[in-house]
């Protein structure tokens, strides 16, 4: 089982790549996984929605090359299905289970996602209504991934 995250923009805060190399550390014993980033496009100052879409276009086409061929995509999207940890554990070993070898995360930059992107996604997923950043959002998801491997296991995490 390989597991890919996609994602816009790079990570600079310390923080944040320290607990997204802690989790991949942990994701070793259960799956092959790995992050792949894209450069964001810039969007002009005070864009038109023209504008705006040919950005999103842009960087949607640049997101989806990175996919690898035949892998179940989840699209984490604001407007997205909300999951409990169990819920996505019990998917991602259904999806396992069914002989699935590559499942790939996608997170858009901070001016979201094309409708090609979202059109493209086995998935839409949301965690939550509120709102984080795509650099919080992606600490989130290697975790969440990691404690479903857990919940998967039957071994305790916080519980």
């Amino acid at each position: 089982m390989k597991i890919t995250i996609v994602c816009a923009g790079k990570l600079k805060e310390k923080y944040l790549t320290a607990g997204i190399a802690e989790y991949q550390k942990r994701l070793a014993p259960f799956t092959q996984f790995e992050i792949r980033e894209i450069h964001e496009e810039k969007m002009p100052e005070n864009p038109s929605d023209a504008e705006k879409q040919q950005v999103l276009a842009k960087e949607g086409e640049r997101l989806l090359k990175q996919v690898p061929d035949g892998s179940y995509l989840y699209v984490l999207d604001v407007y997205g299905e909300e999951k409990s940890s169990e819920e996505l554990a019990a998917e991602l070993g259904n999806l396992m289970t069914q002989g699935r070898s590559s499942i790939t995360f996608l997170i858009g930059g901070a001016f979201g996602l094309s409708a090609a992107v979202r059109k493209a996604a086995d998935c839409r997923l949301s965690f939550s209504r509120m709102t984080f950043t795509h650099q919080m959002a992606r600490l989130l998801l290697t975790e969440q991934i990691y404690r479903a491997f857990k919940i998967l296991r039957g071994e305790k995490y916080h519980w």
